[in-house]
């Protein structure tokens, strides 16, 4: 007997997501399921999934069930699983406000990259409090047909590789993942960032998300794209004492990353739910073969 799971679409800054409300940890969701959601021709259409879970019903959270009662349960559009998603944490706190399960202000959400600190503002934008970047040493290098660049790694809770262009366009069509190397340094793949500069503090941005191809908007590659820019224009506020912060335009819109001399990193940008409705089963998983 068929049945029927509610499901919710979602956007930050154009980076779009399937969330799946599911309290309980009761609804299977493998890979091929989630890809089906995720496809933009025979199902839902989305970068990523949200599979939204009380901490305390799953596995890999129920540890963060007293920081936080919700965890994002996050998937890549092919069914990967994935560490962190900025944007999509931002839209998991819109949905939890949507529903009756947050209001403004200060909560928590847990992630598999740990718990994050979220604001929703009296003006609709919301600031994720998205922990700390790693900056690991050695060389890295990504390519686009006869181009190279060296590139930062950046470790956000995911990877990223961040490399500086003369012009977006270069970065190429991004639909493939662009050629990286040494391949040890992201042996399970990397996010990675092309950016041109702006205006002092004022970057552009284009990525290739692991797992989904190029997106409108990455939370995690914006926060990493900063830390990068910041530390290629000589600016470390753990030095100086002082909050740097930086806008980056996206495809799909403006973030705003300020790190902190803790080396805290916050994000602030919108998040919009533009649909609900009901998939059933059965025609689900007719689309996942």
């Amino acid at each position: 007997m068929s049945t029927r799971i509610a499901f919710l679409k979602g956007h930050g800054t154009e980076n779009d997501f399937v969330i799946v409300p599911d309290p309980d940890n009761v609804i299977d969701l493998p890979p091929a399921t989630v890809a089906a959601l995720c496809d933009r021709r025979a199902g839902l259409g989305g970068d990523g999934l949200l599979h939204v879970v009380r901490s305390a019903a799953h596995p890999e959270a129920e540890e963060m069930a007293v920081e936080a009662e919700w965890f994002m349960d996050y998937r890549n559009a092919d069914g990967s699983i994935a560490e962190m998603c900025g944007n999509g944490v931002r839209v998991f706190a819109r949905y939890l406000q949507r529903a009756g399960l947050a209001v403004e202000g200060d909560f928590a959400i847990a992630t598999r990259g740990g718990v994050k600190t979220v604001h929703i503002a009296k003006d609709g934008d919301i600031t994720v409090g998205m922990g700390k970047a790693l900056l690991p040493e050695g060389q890295v290098t990504v390519s686009v047909g006869e181009r190279s660049w060296p590139a930062r790694n950046v470790d956000m809770g995911n990877p990223h590789a961040v490399a500086f262009v003369d012009d977006l366009a270069h970065a190429g069509d991004l639909f493939t993942p662009p050629p990286f190397g040494p391949a040890s340094v992201y042996p399970d793949g990397v996010n990675i960032e092309f950016v041109v500069d702006r205006a002092p503090r004022h970057v552009a941005m284009r990525v290739h998300e692991r797992g989904s191809g190029e997106t409108r908007s990455c939370g995690t590659g914006a926060c990493a794209v900063a830390v990068a820019t910041a530390r290629r224009d000589g600016a470390d506020p753990a030095v100086t004492g002082t909050p740097v912060t930086y806008t980056v335009d996206v495809l799909g819109g403006t973030l705003r990353i300020t790190e902190h001399p803790d080396g805290e990193i916050e994000m602030t940008g919108p998040a919009v739910i533009i649909a609900e409705g009901e998939i059933d089963t059965d025609r689900l998983r007719a689309a996942a073969r």
